[in-house]
């Protein structure tokens, strides 16, 4: 519209003009001087109506260009998006499969430890029987009362076990709490320590989980375990609101242990809380 009136306000200026020059001419003017003028004045109306061709050709193409451009725009918008999305996925899936390796690995462990225990009662029963006719064959002389005997140490283990993965609690507590009495320096007394950690954690009594998974990782730091009963001490501090003691227990995991499933979980829980995995 602003273009059309610029164009009409100019033919206006051309055809004042025109008259001007008309009026001006004398009356002796011939026609063929009047002819000249009028291919003077047709010539510069066409030269104004080609420079209006030219600015409405030259509008256009900057009016699709724009649009051009704003589509690109639109669609990168939309690409970062989609992007920024599938990344969050990604993100939250590799969470996920972190966590399912990491309790895949322990229920495994358990199975194992579960096995062995199976593995040492029939030794038990064999053992059993191989005293039993050795009694038979030499029955042993009279003596006085009997003194309490110390409980086998693989045995009591193993049974422990048992009952935990079956969720007897009290049970395998005890049975724990005999291999680190009667063999404190023996290495199953320090996974005996760490399923006592884990039954606590279990029951959601992180302090007394923490306390006890400090004092198997002081006892045992070569244990196999060690790199677990790290990361659910981090994860106990954390539910108990010790923000600061259980970041440093995970990048302590993760410093100590780095290529172990417990320190790619606990890397994720840091990423989670927007926390970097080592210290600056």
């Amino acid at each position: 519209m602003q273009k059309r009136t610029l164009r009409n306000r100019f033919l206006a200026a051309v055809i004042t003009a025109m008259v001007l020059v008309s009026l001006s001419t004398p009356a002796r003017a011939t026609s063929k001087e009047i002819i000249e003028l009028q291919t003077q004045v047709q010539q510069l109306l066409d030269n104004v109506q080609r420079l209006q061709t030219t600015l409405d050709t030259r509008f256009a193409v900057l009016q699709h260009l724009a649009e051009q451009t704003a589509d690109s725009a639109n669609q990168m918008s939309t690409t970062v998006n989609a992007l920024q999305q599938k990344l969050a996925a990604q993100s939250d899936t590799t969470n996920g499969k972190l966590d399912t390796a990491s309790g895949q690995v322990q229920s495994l462990n358990d199975s194992v430890d579960e096995l062995k225990s199976r593995i040492a009662k029939l030794e038990k029963a064999i053992t059993d029987m191989q005293t039993q006719l050795q009694n038979i064959q030499n029955p042993p002389a009279p003596a006085g009362p009997a003194a309490p005997q110390t409980p086998p140490l693989k045995e009591t283990f193993q049974a422990g076990v048992s009952d935990f993965n079956a969720a007897k609690y009290e049970v395998a507590s005890g049975e724990f709490q005999d291999v680190i009495h009667y063999y404190p320096k023996d290495d199953l007394a320090g996974d005996a320590q760490f399923y006592l950690g884990e039954i606590s954690y279990r029951q959601k009594k992180y302090s007394d989980a923490v306390k006890v998974y400090s004092d198997m990782l002081d006892g045992f730091p070569g244990s196999a375990k060690a790199p677990a009963a790290q990361l659910h001490k981090g994860l106990s501090l954390l539910l108990l609101n010790k923000r600061d003691a259980g970041i440093s227990e995970l990048r302590s995991l993760i410093k100590r242990h780095p290529q172990t499933p417990e320190a790619a979980q606990a890397r994720s829980k840091l990423s989670a809380m927007n926390v970097r995995s080592a210290a600056r």
